[in-house]
C-alpha cells in the first residue's frame, strides 16, 4: 500500500505541475527524446534554465490533463494528436527559434546500432584503415575499392555507406567499429510547435521574415489572378478595377471633348508638348517632351528634301519646252 500511494503521489504532483505549466506558458515545443539518454537530458535542461521548461510524462497521463484542461481552454485540443511515441513538451514564453536551437545544440555522438533508422548520411572517408590486407575480403563484401600501401588496407574514394532513413545492417556496424566511425549524434528533435492554439511543423522556423512576405505575396498573386479571372472583385482586385476604370475614363476624356481634373494634363500635353514641357521645366532632355518635338522637327526636315527632289524635274520639263522654240 505505501508503494501505491506513493506513485499516487507522484502522479497527483505530475498532474499539478502540467495543469500549472498549460496556464503560464503561451508556447509549447514538442520535442522527440528517441536515443536520448538521462545524462544529457539533464544537461539539456541546465541550459534551458530560466528561459524554458522541459517536461517529460507518460502519453496517457498527458492526453488526460490536456483533455480535462480543453473544457476550459478549448485551443488545447490541437496537443492531443500529437502526443505519440517517445515526446515530450518544452514550456516558453520566449523567443522560439532561440529555445530550439539551445535544445539541438546538445548532441552526443552514437556508433551505428544494428536494426535502427540512420538520422543522417554517413561516410566513410578515403585514406589508410590501418587494417592488415587480410581484411580486403571484407571491403570487397561491400563493393568499397581498396588498395595496399605498406601492408595496410586503404580506401581509394570516399563511400557514401549509409544514407539518411535507411536501416543499419550488420554489415555496416562491423566496418565502423572497425574503423572505429561513430557517425550519427543522438539529440532531442523539435518535431512541432504549439502556439496560441495552433500546432506547425517546426521547419516554418528556418523561414525568415522576407520568406513569409515573399509567400503571404505570391497568394495575393494567385487570388488576384483568379478574381480577375472570374470576375469576382474583392480587396485584392480593388487596385486593379480602380486602374482599369481610370484608363478607360483617360481614354474617352482625349477622344472627346469631355474632361475631368485628372485628364487635363494629358489633354494639355497632346494639344501643345514643347509648350507643357517649358510649363512644367521638363526641359530638352525630357523624353517625353523631346520625343514630340523630334517627331516634329524630323518631319520638318523631311519636307524640304522633298521638294529639292521636285526642283529638278521642273528644271527638266522647262529645258525641254526652251528646245522645242529653239
Amino acid at each position: 500500500m505505501g508503494k501505491d500511494k506513493e506513485v499516487s503521489e507522484r502522479k497527483q504532483a505530475y498532474r499539478a505541475k502540467l495543469e500549472r505549466l498549460l496556464d503560464d506558458y503561451k508556447s509549447i515545443l514538442i520535442v522527440g527524446a528517441d536515443n536520448v539518454g538521462s545524462n544529457q537530458m539533464q544537461k539539456i535542461r541546465i541550459s534551458l534554465r530560466g528561459k524554458a521548461i522541459l517536461l517529460m510524462g507518460k502519453n496517457t497521463i498527458m492526453r488526460k490533463v490536456i483533455r480535462e484542461k480543453a473544457v476550459t481552454n478549448p485551443r488545447l485540443e490541437a496537443l492531443k494528436p500529437h502526443i505519440v511515441g517517445n515526446i515530450g513538451f518544452v514550456f516558453t514564453n520566449e523567443d522560439l527559434n532561440s529555445i530550439r536551437t539551445i535544445i539541438q545544440e546538445n548532441k552526443v555522438p552514437a556508433a551505428a546500432r544494428v536494426g535502427t533508422i540512420a538520422p543522417a548520411d554517413c561516410f566513410v572517408p578515403a585514406g589508410p584503415t590501418g587494417l592488415d590486407p587480410g581484411q580486403t575480403a571484407f571491403f570487397q563484401a561491400l563493393n568499397i575499392a581498396t588498395k595496399i600501401v605498406k601492408g595496410a588496407v586503404e580506401i581509394v574514394t570516399d563511400v557514401h555507406l549509409i544514407h539518411k532513413g535507411q536501416k543499419v545492417t550488420p554489415s555496416h556496424v562491423s566496418l565502423l567499429s572497425k574503423l572505429d566511425i561513430k557517425p550519427f549524434f543522438y539529440q532531442m528533435m523539435v518535431v512541432s510547435i504549439f502556439d496560441d492554439g495552433t500546432v506547425f511543423s517546426a521547419s516554418v522556423l528556418d523561414m525568415s521574415q522576407d520568406d513569409l512576405f515573399k509567400k503571404f505575396f505570391q497568394g495575393v498573386a494567385i487570388i488576384t489572378a483568379l478574381s480577375l479571372r472570374i470576375g469576382v472583385p474583392n480587396m485584392a482586385t480593388l487596385p486593379h478595377s480602380i486602374a482599369h476604370a481610370t484608363q478607360i475614363l483617360l481614354a474617352i476624356a482625349l477622344s472627346t471633348e469631355l474632361s475631368f481634373p485628372q485628364a487635363e494634363p494629358f489633354k494639355e500635353y497632346l494639344a501643345d508638348p514643347a509648350a507643357y514641357a517649358a510649363k512644367h521645366g521638363l526641359g530638352s532632355g525630357s523624353s517625353s517632351a523631346a520625343a514630340p518635338a523630334t517627331s516634329s522637327s524630323s518631319k520638318a526636315e523631311s519636307k524640304p528634301a522633298e521638294v529639292k527632289k521636285e526642283e529638278p524635274e521642273e528644271e527638266e520639263d522647262v529645258g525641254g519646252f526652251s528646245d522645242l522654240f529653239g
